[in-house]
């Protein structure tokens, strides 16, 4: 045997050992290809149906908000009728109300038979060894 038929057989069977590894690699490859495709696949039956039902969700949400909003919107206009009637009732009623009280509490100061200008008695004031006792220590010294 030469030197050249001693590398023809290196390289032959250095070229069966490759081809026999991108065989290999080969089969790997096309197994995962076909796990994706059915992982693909899998995900895809699975998405379709929680598509759909997230569609008649946010559907449903929709519907809700316009509910809200409806009632939201009635909220405010028997919010501003309720101050109008407010308004409305103290106009009518609040003049005339405070002309009775007013009239009243001059009826009650006059049968009183006291007046705003007739001026309250001054305490009286007692003088101990030259000083004024105050009202409080009077009434307690009157208990002992």
């Amino acid at each position: 045997m030469s030197g050249g038929e001693v590398a023809g057989i290196l390289v032959a069977v250095f070229w069966a050992i490759l081809v026999s590894f991108l065989a290999v690699a080969l089969v790997r490859l096309a197994q995962t290809l076909k796990a994706t495709t059915k992982l693909v696949a899998d995900v895809t039956d699975q998405a379709v149906p929680l598509l759909a039902d997230a569609s008649a969700a946010v559907r449903s949400a929709q519907t809700q908000i316009e509910r809200v909003d409806a009632i939201a919107s009635d909220v405010q206009e028997v919010t501003s009728n309720a101050s109008a009637l407010s308004t409305t009732v103290a106009s009518t009623f609040g003049g005339p109300l405070v002309k009775v009280a007013a009239f009243g509490y001059g009826v009650r100061r006059a049968m009183s038979g006291r007046g705003e200008d007739t001026p309250d008695k001054a305490p009286r004031r007692t003088v101990v060894v030259g000083r004024t006792v105050p009202a409080a220590r009077r009434a307690k010294r009157k208990k002992d």
